[in-house]
């Protein structure tokens, strides 16, 4: 049964090698994220994981890969004793592979849905997650400010709010009730793995939550507790 719960993104810039001169630009992102991950190393060394990817549904586990496809040939794996190498793993497996290392956890399951799973299907889907801990990856809107990756648009602030919100409540009924199709006009890539999260089973309370939008994208990182 899960009973430790991280949230973080998964962009590229958490890894140092991939930002150049950036490094100490990123770094209160970096920092949210491994946090959150050594909090569920130390609950538990072996995870499962949850993320959007367009390769979804599948899942990878006992796998090596490599950042080159972002810049920089940074090698992760899924686990201590990798059995495959993929050379074209999703990013959030790659960050979760990244994480997993850092935080000094020994394995990685990661369940990749994809970016259109309807809320119910979500929902259904962490109701029968199994483990100890959960990662869950996902990244909030990129259309905060004039920094934004995509256009600017006034709604990216709500929505990620009322994410926040919900994240640092641990309002599982909140995370159920996000718009598919509003998450998607705002790029919120998080939305389905973040409703795989309101299924799992509870109660729960969170113990860490932090938001921050550098780049005028946003991020989210919490710890939720059984």
């Amino acid at each position: 049964m899960i009973s430790r719960v991280a949230v973080v993104p998964h962009p590229p810039l958490l890894v140092p090698e991939l930002v150049g001169g950036a490094v100490a630009e990123t770094a209160p992102v970096r920092a949210a994220c491994l946090a959150a991950a050594r909090d569920l190393a130390a609950h538990d060394p072996d995870w499962t994981a949850v993320a959007v990817d367009p390769s979804g549904p599948r899942t990878l586990a006992d796998a090596s890969g490599t950042f080159r496809g972002f810049g920089v040939d940074v090698p992760v794996s899924l686990s201590d004793r990798p059995s495959s190498v993929e050379p074209h793993l999703p990013l959030p497996a790659l960050v979760a592979g990244w994480l997993r290392e850092h935080a000094g956890a020994r394995s990685v399951r990661v369940h990749l849905v994809p970016p259109d799973l309807p809320a119910a299907e979500c929902i259904s889907f962490g109701s029968r997650l199994a483990g100890r801990a959960l990662l869950v990856l996902g990244d909030g809107s990129h259309r905060h400010g004039e920094q934004a990756v995509g256009r600017p648009d006034d709604r990216a602030a709500t929505f990620d709010e009322d994410v926040r919100k919900a994240l640092a409540t641990a309002d599982v009924e909140s995370l159920k009730g996000l718009d598919p199709a509003l998450a998607d006009e705002l790029g919120a890539q998080g939305r389905a793995a973040w409703q795989v999260l309101a299924g799992v089973p509870g109660p729960w309370r969170c113990s860490r939550s932090e938001f921050l939008a550098p780049y005028g994208v946003g991020y989210h990182v919490a710890v939720w507790e059984a």
